[in-house]
């Protein structure tokens, strides 16, 4: 057992954010609690655009209610009749898996599109712009243009690749097989994390990676009362090399007990009241953590669209980046003088880490 006191809360930059006016927690196209049925919830959460130089990191989390019966089984199975994932794709069901799997580069987007879109529509969000898709994932844009620069005047109509009568089809059936199963997608939330965010995360954590963790932790309790009576299960992918976490959650559970259940390489797991979460290695098998892989990748591909095409308007012919280390510097190499010339600071354009 390890408890070290009452938490508090961290400053990353950013004041806690209020998710009372989003869509997803209090309503859904998914069917509400059936009967005296009791229920559980399945919340996952995962990344995008952790190593990168440029562009955001996105942060997501999704939230399921499911028969409390069935918490502990793989959501694919009981939505199997309209998810998949790809190792078993076809052309009736979504593919919903880690975001690594459903999409490369140069292949389009309508793979994740499909997937994050259907399941938005869930939670009774249908995003028609890019700027849309981030209101409702996070309560607004990651920043204005001036924190941003690649924001101003830029947006993006959705969908971008998938053909809406697809969508339509494909996300009734979803919805249809969700209510047969007597599970709802409660929620889908982001931190869309901007990069002078970023750099001031790093300034404040002294790592990239305790960044990352104290970012998610944070993002998590906007969405989880550790001292809720519903029974609750978290899991979200290993953060680097760490293997301890209870100081991180100390941080978020507002003084509750918690106990180390089991701390290593492959799986560490703690328990918080009625709740047991789980930071473990390929967490992504598990539905919920790879629909959150999915909106992740969604939200950052966008936004690196974005970002090249306010980059090609000033640097012709230049050939865009996906912002990964290598290439990142020689994509700065290519825009400097332009850079200079425009007045954008370092800060604003490169992480430090």
């Amino acid at each position: 057992m390890n408890r070290r006191g009452p938490g508090t809360w961290v400053n990353l930059g950013s004041d806690r954010r209020d998710h009372s006016g989003l869509p997803g927690l209090e309503r859904s196209e998914a069917p509400e609690k059936h009967g005296a049925e009791d229920v559980g919830l399945v919340i996952g959460m995962d990344e995008a655009g952790y190593g990168p130089n440029l562009g955001p990191l996105v942060i997501s989390a999704t939230v399921w209610e499911v028969p409390d019966a069935c918490r502990s089984a793989d959501l694919r199975e009981l939505l199997s009749d309209a998810v998949c994932d790809t190792a078993s794709r076809d052309n009736e069901r979504v593919c919903m898996d880690d975001s690594k799997r459903v999409y490369s580069p140069g292949g389009g987007l309508s793979g994740l599109e499909l997937g994050v879109l259907s399941a938005l529509r869930l939670t009774g969000h249908r995003p028609q712009t890019f700027h849309d898709l981030c209101r409702g994932l996070s309560g607004g844009l990651p920043c204005d243009a001036s924190e941003e620069f690649w924001l101003n005047g830029r947006n993006r109509s959705l969908p971008v690749d998938v053909r809406p009568a697809v969508l339509d089809d494909v996300s009734g059936r979803l919805r249809r097989e969700c209510q047969r199963a007597r599970v709802r997608l409660r929620a889908i939330r982001s931190d869309i994390v901007p990069t002078r965010r970023f750099n001031r995360m790093l300034h404040e954590c002294g790592s990239k990676g305790l960044g990352l963790s104290r970012t998610s932790l944070r993002l998590l309790r906007e969405l989880w009362d550790p001292g809720s009576e519903e029974s609750v299960s978290v899991v979200a992918d290993k953060h680097g090399g760490r293997n301890r976490y209870d100081e991180l959650l100390d941080d978020i559970v507002d003084g509750h007990m918690i106990f180390r259940v089991e701390e290593g390489r492959q799986l560490s797991v703690y328990r918080i009241r009625q709740t047991e979460i789980r930071f473990q290695t390929r967490a992504e098998s598990h539905l919920a953590v790879a629909l959150a892989s999915m909106v992740s990748k969604y939200v950052r591909e966008i936004a690196m669209d974005l970002f090249n095409e306010f980059w090609l308007e000033h640097v012709p012919h230049i050939q865009p980046t996906r912002g990964y280390p290598v290439d990142a510097r020689r994509f700065r190499q290519d825009i400097s003088v332009v850079q200079r010339e425009l007045g954008i600071p370092d800060e604003a354009l490169w992480r430090e880490r």
